[in-house]
C-alpha cells in the first residue's frame, strides 16, 4: 500500500497533472459509500468477469478486450454515469489505465481521481498481483462472478 509521508494510508487526495488527483482505495471507497463520488471500474468486461468486481460500481471500460482499443462509448457513458457536482473515482487493475480515464474525464469537465494501486495492486516478488496493495487487498467490497 502506498502511504503518506507519516507512514499512514493516504487519507486525502494527492494532486496530479491533468486530473483532480490520486486517492487511496480506502479514501475512494469512503467517498463512494458516502455518496460524494461515483465509482467507475474502467477495466475490461473480461477482467471484471474473471478477476472480480465491485458491486455497485459503474462498469465502463476505458479499453475493450480483445485488442485493447479505446472504448468509443467512453465519453457518453461517463457523462451519463456522473451527475453534475459529483466526483468520479476511477478504478483499473493497477492504477495506470485509470489515470488516462481520469485525464479524459477532466477534459470533459468532471472532477476525476485515479485510485492508486487499482483493484489488484502491484506485482509481488513472484510477479503475482493481489498480494501487494489494491482495492481487493485492502478488504474493500468486491465479489467474483
Amino acid at each position: 500500500m502506498r502511504h503518506d509521508a507519516g507512514g499512514g494510508a493516504l487519507l486525502q487526495a494527492r494532486p496530479a497533472q491533468g486530473y483532480a488527483g490520486d486517492v487511496s482505495p480506502q479514501l475512494a471507497c469512503q467517498w463512494w459509500q458516502a455518496g460524494d463520488a461515483v465509482l467507475l471500474d474502467v477495466r475490461t468486461d473480461a477482467e471484471r468477469e474473471w478477476v472480480g468486481f465491485v458491486p455497485g460500481a459503474v462498469p465502463l471500460a476505458w479499453k475493450q478486450w480483445p485488442g485493447m482499443a479505446l472504448n468509443a462509448g467512453f465519453d457518453d457513458g461517463l457523462k451519463a454515469a456522473v451527475p453534475a457536482g459529483k466526483k468520479a473515482v476511477m478504478l483499473c487493475r493497477s492504477g495506470v489505465r485509470s489515470i488516462a480515464a481520469a485525464k479524459r474525464a477532466a477534459e470533459l469537465g468532471i472532477e476525476a481521481y485515479n485510485i492508486l494501486e487499482g483493484f489488484e495492486g502491484d506485482p509481488d516478488e513472484h510477479a503475482q498481483r493481489g498480494k501487494k496493495g489494491g482495492w481487493r487487498f485492502a478488504g474493500l467490497p468486491w465479489r467474483q462472478a
